[in-house]
């Protein structure tokens, strides 16, 4: 089986963006969340706002996903983008030891301000903090050291530089040419979740470019609701930044 190179996210964190770099490489099957998507609408989906007339897919199941994603690495190297909060109780040794592991994080304080915009009736578990920290943690633990963690704002302002440190740490070579595609591109196309709305931005776009930091958000100034699954996901998140790549 080849590698199967696994980037484990949370939402709102610049994820599919780096997928989408991915993508330009043209040496790997991508792959868009796929447990999200049995998670959230397959035959038995878990999420929590699931309602009646929810979308269901039958035959989808975590259990294909991970058939089909071993098939894949038959054929040829995988890259797979996905969240933790997904398959938390499925992890044991025999799932985890077919990826190469590696985390992308982001600022709770953007991530929750940013799905509150888009899913002002988010549940807590579909943040995704605490299933991150904790794959971290048992993979660290099971490896004897910790698996490379990308933090967003890092990537933003300096791409090439932390993508080629991510390269050298999952073992792949880093494709500079990667970083740039022409505008019109069609992430929606990959995904599966409401046409691509949340994408929209990304097709317009023309790479990954150095950019400034992104300003600081007073999360103080943020609703009730927002200030207080903020101050549940920001440990996690400082747990994985202690961590992150450095360049």
């Amino acid at each position: 089986m080849h590698k199967i190179v696994a980037l484990w996210a949370v939402p709102r964190s610049t994820s599919t963006a780096f997928e989408w770099m991915m993508r330009q490489r043209g040496d790997m099957t991508c792959l868009h969340e796929p447990y999200g998507e049995a998670w959230y609408q397959g035959e038995a989906p878990l999420w929590p706002r699931l309602a009646p007339d929810s979308l269901r897919s039958p035959g989808l199941t975590l259990d294909s996903v991970t058939k089909d994603i071993k098939a894949l690495a038959e054929q040829g190297p995988v890259f797979t983008k996905d969240f933790p909060h997904y398959i938390d109780h499925m992890w044991d040794d025999g799932l985890l030891s077919i990826f190469t592991h590696s985390f992308l994080i982001r600022d709770p304080a953007k991530t929750i301000t940013s799905m509150f915009h888009k899913w002002p009736d988010f549940h807590e578990k579909e943040v995704g903090f605490p299933e991150q920290r904790a794959l971290f943690d048992r993979i660290a633990d099971q490896q004897g050291a910790p698996p490379p963690v990308i933090d967003s704002d890092d990537l933003l302002e300096n791409p090439a530089g932390v993508i080629a440190a991510w390269c050298e740490a999952v073992s792949i070579p880093f494709v500079e040419e990667a970083l740039s595609w022409e505008a019109g591109g069609d992430p929606s196309a990959h995904s599966w979740w409401d046409g691509g709305a949340f994408h929209a931005n990304l097709a317009q776009s023309t790479g990954l470019r150095p950019q400034a930091r992104s300003q600081y958000i007073d999360i103080d100034k943020g609703p009730d609701r927002v200030k207080q699954v903020y101050e549940t996901m920001l440990p996690h998140y400082e747990r994985l930044y202690a961590h992150r790549l450095r360049t």
